[in-house]
């Protein structure tokens, strides 16, 4: 069996029987377990020399192995590139893009040097599975060094409609970068459209069919994978949280009012200040909820250093300040902004509590909250989900209330909806959501992507 390879910019480090640990992180563990593998990406660490060999740690068929970067490093690749440059643009924020050239080359160095120290490492047989856009140009450094091995790449963000996507100076170097891999992996159907008309249009590349493509000299394959849950866990997990001592602590402070919740890191593609305003119209529009319903917001900060992400706190904590002070009552607080974490047990735990999950971001590639809303929900009396139609999760969870985030008072009318919905019709959304949710699971999601980039020929075509 070959080995596999993964490689993503931060790495993951699972302690077991440890619940905290993402979905993603356990899927790509038990495909290294099984297969044999390494896990390769940065180590978190920043230091002033760092060392030239990456550190290794076997536990099994299984090497961590992990690069420390330099202060400029991190500066120019992670937050420079990465995060200010190819964070908004593929979120279609070109407004927020920053670019230099200082950022993309160090960007460049970064993917350059990662490749060059894990060279040394791999085997003939290996599959090679990068992660995200961090590290884009990683297949063309390890082609550049020699390698022939079935290398594949899979972005989690969206990727952006190719008029967008022209903003970036460096547009076209990156996308031939991208088109070194063997099988590009995109969330949706989307999203592999929009790099179809690029590849068309501005690379003037050819689509050849059956998910095929020729561009800057290679044959290809690109198509849509998205990313499921570890759900049986989740609905596991939630089930057990529901008596928790969390758990029991928000059910009592509600004392019996309705709950709509929100659960995203502090960031501008989520699209909070929307929702805040959604919330406050549906107080408007239907008064009678006022007493009776109550909006918890939680949105532990990210970032904190980007005068963006401090910005949008102060925002909406403003935002909070202003509704609370328009309907509270003496017995009744209308928003509870939790500025704040929890682990995922105490999550899925509120999750379940909930009527109503109010998951509307203005961008984005899958949104795994979305899913676990319903993976958390008690089947004999599911809460109901209102979803952005700009989250990949709305591709499979069309049974969800599918919302403009950009329209508040068409959000606020969704949040009566359900917050009206008869239990009969809740059971039947949630019976469809459910179903997709156990079918497309992470592990099916990681084994339909690795026995595609399996089944591709060695090396270029």
């Amino acid at each position: 069996m070959s080995r596999l390879i993964v490689i993503s910019n931060r790495v993951a480090r699972v302690t077991e029987g440890k619940a905290a640990a993402g979905g993603l992180a356990v899927a790509m563990l038990a495909a290294l377990k099984a297969s044999g593998g390494i896990w390769f990406g940065w180590s978190g660490e920043t230091k002033a020399s760092p060392p030239e060999q990456p550190h290794i740690h076997r536990v099994g068929r299984l090497t961590y192995a992990t690069m420390d970067l330099s202060q400029q490093d991190l500066d120019e690749y992670y937050n420079g590139f990465a995060n200010s440059t190819l964070w908004p643009l593929f979120h279609y924020r070109v407004d927020l893009m920053s670019y230099a050239r200082t950022n993309f080359a160090g960007y460049r160095r970064v993917n350059s040097l990662f490749a060059r120290k894990l060279n040394p490492l791999l085997r003939g047989e290996d599959i090679i599975w990068v992660q995200d856009y961090h590290l884009i140009p990683m297949g063309e450094e390890l082609r550049r060094a020699g390698v022939r091995n079935r290398i594949g790449f899979f972005l989690h963000t969206p990727f952006p409609a190719y008029e967008i996507l022209t903003a970036l100076p460096e547009h076209e170097t990156l996308i031939r970068a991208l088109c070194a891999y063997d099988l590009v992996g995109f969330q949706t159907e989307n999203d592999l459209n929009a790099f179809r008309d690029y590849i068309r249009f501005e690379a003037r590349g050819e689509v050849l069919g059956d998910g095929l493509f020729r561009a800057y000299g290679r044959t290809f394959r690109a198509a849509a994978y998205p990313i499921g849950l570890d759900t049986d866990t989740v609905e596991a997990q939630a089930a057990e949280a529901a008596g928790s001592r969390h758990t029991e602590r928000l059910r009592a402070s509600l004392g019996g009012r309705s709950l709509i919740i929100g659960v995203d890191r502090l960031d501008y593609s989520k699209g909070i200040p929307e929702r805040f305003q959604s919330f406050e119209n549906l107080m408007s529009a239907y008064p009678a909820n006022r007493g009776r319903v109550t909006f918890m917001q939680i949105a532990p900060p990210s970032r904190t250093d980007v005068q963006q992400y401090s910005e949008l706190r102060e925002r909406l904590e403003h935002m909070a300040g202003s509704i609370n002070g328009r309907f509270a009552e003496f017995d009744w607080v209308p928003v509870r902004y939790l500025n704040k974490g929890f682990n995922r047990r105490t999550l899925t735990g509120f999750l379940r509590t909930s009527a109503v999950g109010l998951v509307t971001p203005l961008r984005d590639g899958m949104n795994l909250v979305a899913k676990e809303y319903v993976a958390s929900q008690d089947p004999e009396n599911p809460g109901m989900l209102v979803l952005s139609r700009f989250a990949g999760a709305a591709r499979e969870l069309g049974a969800a209330l599918i919302v403009n985030p950009h329209d508040c008072e068409g959000v606020a009318d969704a949040l009566q909806r359900a917050l009206d919905m008869p239990l009969g019709e809740r059971r039947e959304r949630w019976e469809e959501m459910i179903a997709v949710l156990r079918r497309n699971d992470i592990t099916a999601w990681r084994e339909r992507y690795v026995d595609a980039l399996s089944a591709m020929p060695e090396g270029a075509f």
